[in-house]
């Protein structure tokens, strides 16, 4: 296959959603009202987290990056995917390939470390409560979330440069809705074996090292709520501890399996079925979690709504 020197304007073709399923104006339109969906409630978590002092805390705040993350993430990817559809156009000029690229992986690295600070974060509170407000400082949490963007960034543009500067073929086709990593590497004639090797290393840094130390985290919560004797403290620390621990299970749950998976035997029907859930069922999954099983989060939205007010006044 020829190579082409000059890629800087070539446009680059999306096969799309599932291309062998054929009709997909019904998920088309689910994914869409999923992003509606994801888009008020990540903005929605985040104004109550400005706005309410309550929420003015470690968790809080991270809380509040990580639904950053989420709209950025499925920004990304989404409204270009339902546009191309509607307008039965499925082309993408390479640098905004790039772009795309360098947004979706440094979100996906940064919300590796950001998950693993969260959970250091209720490792201080259940394991070390009466020390949390020394350990967890206002400066201690804007460098965790400082630490994070900069990791996934960093990170990002090493592999998006390095994907985008390899020459293409002829063929110009990502067997995906977006320019996911292993599918625009696809598209160079170039052995990159070794590259992909480093992508799995690369992968057992951000995944299973952090998963890791969540589990390592949680361990030790569990053995600190188990000796408590007050069953309302146990409760107290649990449900603290039970929404992280449902987002993390969604995410690493994903990565893990993509992580396990060989690239020879990981097919584009899968690259696409884990993305859906990752770029569109986690977002919008993360802050119905955390608002349906937090009662702080339930009480703000009271607040700002003016739920609370109105009780009181009828009594």
């Amino acid at each position: 296959m020829k190579k082409r020197n000059d890629t800087s304007t070539i446009d680059l073709i999306f096969l799309g959603l599932f291309p062998d399923m054929g009709n997909t104006s019904f998920l088309i339109y689910i994914i869409f009202l999923s992003y509606i969906i994801a888009l008020f409630g990540n903005t929605i978590m985040i104004l109550l987290i400005w706005v309410d002092s309550r929420l003015h805390t470690p968790m809080y705040l991270l809380l509040s990056q990580l639904s950053l993350m989420d709209l950025v993430l499925i920004t990304t990817t989404v409204p270009k995917m339902v546009t191309d559809f509607w307008l039965d156009r499925k082309t993408i000029s390479q640098i905004a390939c790039g772009i795309q690229l360098l947004f979706y992986t440094t979100i996906t690295g940064s919300e590796c470390i950001l998950l693993t600070l969260m959970s250091y974060d209720r490792y201080v509170a259940v394991c070390n409560p009466l020390r949390y407000s020394v350990i967890m400082t206002p400066k201690v949490c804007l460098q965790m979330a400082v630490s994070a963007w900069t990791v996934g960034f960093l990170d990002s543009l090493v592999h998006t440069a390095y994907v985008m500067h390899l020459p293409i073929c002829d063929s110009r086709e990502i067997d995906h809705f977006f320019c996911e990593l292993l599918a625009t590497l696809r598209l160079s004639c170039d052995d990159t074996s070794v590259y992909e090797m480093i992508l799995f290393v690369t992968g057992i840094m951000f995944i299973l090292i952090p998963f890791g130390l969540i589990l390592a985290s949680y361990s030790l919560i569990f053995l600190s709520v188990f000796r408590m004797k007050s069953k309302k403290g146990k409760k107290k620390a649990l449900a603290t501890c039970s929404s992280h621990l449902t987002v993390v299970s969604f995410f690493f749950g994903s990565g893990i399996v993509v992580l396990m998976v060989s690239p020879a035997m990981y097919s584009a029907e899968q690259s696409q079925a884990v993305s859906l859930f990752y770029n569109i069922l986690t977002p919008m999954l993360n802050p119905i979690i955390y608002s349906l099983r937090n009662k702080e989060v339930v009480r703000a939205v009271r607040k700002v709504l003016g739920i609370g007010s109105q009780i009181k006044d009828r009594h």
